[in-house]
C-alpha cells in the first residue's frame, strides 16, 4: 500500500513512526500534550461564551496541527544522534542564499553540533508544545518564524526543495505572531482572562 496521510497519521499517533526510533515515551508525551490542550480548550469554552463557535474550533484544529508538525519534525533531532540535522546543515552550507549564513553554519555550528544540536531540538520541541497546548503562543510563533526563516534562506537553492514551502511556513508563523492562536480555546485565553488581557510578548 502506498504511503498516505491518513495511514501516516495513525502510525504517528499510535507508534510514533520512524521519527521516534521506537521510543514510545515521545508518543506518550504527545498524547499528554493533546490531553492538556483539550483541558485548556474545554475550560476556555466554558468560561467565555465568545469562544463557543465553529470558527474557534477551526482555529483550534489548525493550531494543533501546526504544533504537531513542529513536534514531529523535532523527533529526528533528538540528542545525541544528529545525523539528519547534520545532513541538512551541510545542505545549508552548500545552498544557502546568503553566504554569511553558509559560513556561520560551516565554521561555527557544525564543529559545535554537540551544543547547537540539542538547542535546535529544544527550540523546535518548545514551538510544538506551545502551539499544541496553546500556551505562550506568541513566543512560540516568534521562534517558529525565525526557524522557518533560517530554513527558507538556508535551503533556498537546495535540489528538490521548493522555497515557497518554507515561505508559507514563515507566513503562518508570522500570522501567529500577530494574532497568537492560543487566545482561542487555549491556555493563553485563560491567562488573558486572569490577567485582564495584559500578557505581552508571551501570547
Amino acid at each position: 500500500m502506498p504511503p498516505n496521510p491518513v495511514h501516516d497519521a495513525i502510525v504517528f499517533l499510535t507508534k510514533g513512526g520512524y521519527l521516534a526510533a521506537g521510543n514510545r515515551s515521545f508518543i506518550v508525551a504527545y498524547w499528554v500534550l493533546l490531553a492538556v490542550a483539550a483541558v485548556g480548550a474545554l475550560a476556555a469554552w466554558r468560561r467565555d461564551r465568545g469562544q463557543r463557535s465553529t470558527r474557534a474550533l477551526g482555529l483550534l484544529a489548525l493550531r494543533v496541527l501546526t504544533g504537531t508538525m513542529w513536534w514531529e519534525q523535532s523527533l529526528w533531532k533528538i540528542p545525541p544522534h544528529f545525523g539528519g540535522l547534520i545532513y541538512w546543515m551541510k545542505e545549508e552550507v552548500a545552498h544557502a542564499a546568503v553566504p554569511l549564513q553558509a559560513t556561520l553554519v560551516r565554521v561555527v555550528v557544525l564543529p559545535n553540533i554537540g551544543t547547537f544540536g540539542p538547542l535546535v531540538y529544544a527550540i523546535e520541541a518548545l514551538i510544538g508544545v506551545s502551539l499544541i497546548i496553546g500556551l505562550f503562543t506568541r513566543l512560540g510563533a516568534i521562534l517558529g518564524t525565525l526557524m522557518a526563516l533560517n530554513l527558507w534562506l538556508g535551503l533556498y537553492s537546495a535540489p528538490g526543495e521548493w522555497p515557497w514551502t518554507y515561505f508559507f511556513l514563515i507566513t503562518i508563523m508570522g500570522l501567529y505572531c500577530i494574532d497568537p492562536p492560543g487566545r482561542v480555546l487555549g491556555w493563553d485565553a485563560l491567562r488573558r482572562r486572569a490577567g485582564a488581557g495584559r500578557i505581552g510578548i508571551l501570547g
